[in-house]
């Protein structure tokens, strides 16, 4: 059965970082795409960023510049590190790992808070 573990979210001051990690466990099938979105409350799941097997990313607009997505794909594992943050950074995050066969499975979210 597939997992997908996350860690690293909370609550943190406005211009402060925090580093979300993402495990995937439990299929012998390879993972292409991984990435993290988010969601605030009364809003749509929206992808933050992203990264394919090879290491190329993708950024939503709003985060370039302050986040940074990376992988091990030994490990199965994809990070977030997420610099000078802003309230409307604030939301659920949610891990995604994109199976081959298997298709897109999801982690059970995190919760990131960030204070004016």
């Amino acid at each position: 059965q597939v997992q997908l573990v996350e860690s690293g979210g909370g609550l943190v001051q406005a211009g402060g970082s925090l580093r979300l990690s993402c495990a995937a466990s439990g299929s012998i099938f390879r993972i292409n795409n991984m990435g993290w979105y988010r969601q605030a409350p009364g809003k749509q799941r929206e992808l933050v960023a992203a990264v394919t097997r090879d290491g190329s990313t993708n950024y939503a607009d709003s985060v370039k510049g302050r986040f940074t997505i990376s992988r091990d794909n030994a490990k199965n594992t994809v990070h977030l590190q997420m610099n000078n943050l802003k309230p409307e950074d604030t939301g659920v995050y949610y891990c995604n790992a994109n199976y081959v066969v298997l298709g897109d499975r999801w982690g059970q979210g995190t919760q990131v808070t960030v204070s004016s």
